[in-house]
């Protein structure tokens, strides 16, 4: 039990981590172009994501992996009558989680850009569809 709850505490801070900065990205870090110039906001966002590349892809990697753990121990057994509601939403829960952490892979340890979707807006879309799914689940 002790090293579930470790595994889920750390999921827990690598998703904060990752989530937190899409969340600044998407509604923030995109507004700057609004107060700076083109030149002005190019750099500005520069400046922030040398920092971001060091830290972001790899708490989205743990994430994952962690993520990966915890759905293992928390689906249960598939009774005669199918797939619980649990299960049913821990089940797209984890593909988005692990579509996020393929698109990550690729871009970090591949350089594989994505093809469609190549802003922050989509993967913030499923981060939030996730973070509400993990609270429909226990109703």
């Amino acid at each position: 039990m002790i090293t579930y709850t470790i595994i889920h505490t750390i999921h827990i801070f690598s998703v904060f981590i990752y989530g937190g900065f899409l969340f600044v990205d998407v509604l923030f870090l995109s507004k700057m172009k609004q107060n700076l110039d083109e030149d002005e906001s190019k750099k500005a966002r520069e400046a922030i994501m040398i920092h971001v590349r060091k830290v972001v892809p790899y708490s989205l990697m743990i994430a994952v992996a962690s993520g990966i753990y915890l759905f293992m121990q928390t689906f249960g057994q598939i009774t005669e009558d199918g797939f619980t509601y649990f299960q049913i939403l821990l089940s797209a829960k984890a593909f988005l989680g692990l579509w996020l952490g393929f698109r990550g892979v690729n871009q970090k340890l591949f350089g594989i850009q994505p093809w469609v979707f190549k802003s922050h807006l989509f993967p913030f879309i499923l981060v939030v569809i996730i973070i509400l799914l993990s609270q429909f689940m226990y109703i």
